[in-house]
C-alpha cells in the first residue's frame, strides 16, 4: 500500500480514517466469475491470507479485545469496475459485539467509506489516561482532532494538534519563566523552533527531537488539502502522543519518587524513636 502506509491489510482498516485511500496490489485482491459461461460476470475478493485477527479496544466490552473475520464479501458492483466490500469483524468475548469496514475498491485502490464503531469510539479507551497530563480544554480538544479524523476533516483535525502543541510550548513557558537567568524579550522574538530550544529543560524530549512537527501542522492548516492532512493524521497523532507519554512518565516517576521519600521518612523517623 502506497498512499499512506499501513504495515497490514488489517492495520488499514482498524487504523485508516474515513475516505482513507490506500492502494493494493493484485495480490490482496482477486477477481473470479460467479459462473463457468462467457456471460459470467467478475466479482472480487480479498484473499484471506490478508485477513488477521485484530486486537482493538471494545467499546462494547470496556476493554481490549481480540477480534476474529465474520465476513467478507462484495455487496454490489457499479459500471466501470467499482465494487462495494464489506467486512465484519466479531468480538472473541461476546460475538454480538462487532465491527463492520465497508470499502469502495477502483482500479489500484482501496478506500474505507465506512466503519462502525466509529475510528473516535475505538481509539476513546487509549486517549483516556491523557487527561492527566492535559487540561480538560485541551483533552477534549485532542479527542475533537480524533473525532474530525474519523469523518474525513482533515484540516480541522490539524487546528487542534496544533492548538494542543501550543499548549504544551506555553505550559513549559510559564514554568521557564520563574527562572532567574530568563529573558522574556528573546523568548518573545524567538520562531517557534527556536523557543523550543530556549525551552528544552522544560519540555519532553520527543518535542525537542521533533520540533518540525509544529511547522508540518501549519503547512496542513494553510496549504495542504483534507486528503494530504489525513494521510499524514496517524502519524501527527503518534508524534503528539508520544509527547504526552514523556509528560505521563516524569509524573508517575515524580509521584513514585514523592512517595517513596515520604515512606522512608517515616521509616527513619521510627527508627530513630526506637532508638533513643
Amino acid at each position: 500500500m502506497s498512499e499512506t502506509e499501513y504495515l497490514t491489510f488489517s492495520e488499514f482498516l482498524v487504523n485508516a480514517p474515513l475516505y482513507q485511500k490506500a492502494e493494493f496490489s493484485d495480490e490482496v485482491i482477486e477477481y473470479y466469475a460467479d459462473g463457468h459461461d462467457e456471460n459470467s460476470r467478475f466479482k472480487i475478493r480479498i484473499k484471506m491470507s490478508y485477513f488477521e485477527s485484530v486486537d482493538v479496544y471494545c467499546p462494547e466490552c470496556g476493554k481490549y479485545s481480540i477480534f476474529g473475520l465474520d465476513y467478507d464479501g462484495e455487496d454490489t458492483s457499479e459500471p466501470g469496475g467499482v465494487y462495494f466490500y464489506t467486512i465484519v469483524y466479531f468480538c472473541s468475548r461476546n460475538s454480538n459485539h462487532f465491527l463492520r469496514f465497508t470499502l469502495l475498491i477502483q482500479e489500484m485502490f482501496i478506500q474505507k467509506i465506512g466503519q462502525f464503531p466509529s475510528l473516535a469510539d475505538l481509539n476513546s479507551y487509549d486517549v483516556k489516561k491523557y487527561s492527566k497530563v492535559l487540561e480538560k480544554k485541551y483533552f477534549q480538544e485532542f479527542t475533537k482532532a480524533i473525532g474530525l479524523a474519523a469523518h474525513g476533516v482533515g484540516v480541522g483535525s490539524f487546528v487542534y494538534l496544533r492548538r494542543i502543541f501550543e499548549f504544551l510550548i506555553e505550559e513549559a513557558h510559564q514554568i521557564a519563566k520563574s527562572h532567574l537567568e530568563w529573558s522574556e524579550d528573546l523568548y518573545c522574538n524567538a520562531r517557534v523552533n527556536e523557543k523550543i530550544g530556549l525551552l528544552r529543560i522544560e519540555l519532553p524530549d520527543f518535542l525537542v527531537e521533533n520540533t518540525s512537527m509544529y511547522s508540518i501542522l501549519s503547512k496542513g492548516i494553510h496549504e495542504l488539502s483534507e486528503q494530504e492532512c489525513l494521510a499524514a493524521f496517524p502519524v501527527m497523532k503518534l508524534g503528539i502522543e508520544m509527547i504526552l507519554d514523556d509528560k505521563l512518565a516524569k509524573r508517575e516517576k515524580e509521584a513514585k519518587q514523592a512517595q517513596a521519600t515520604k515512606a522512608i521518612q517515616e521509616l527513619h523517623g521510627k527508627h530513630s524513636v526506637k532508638a533513643k
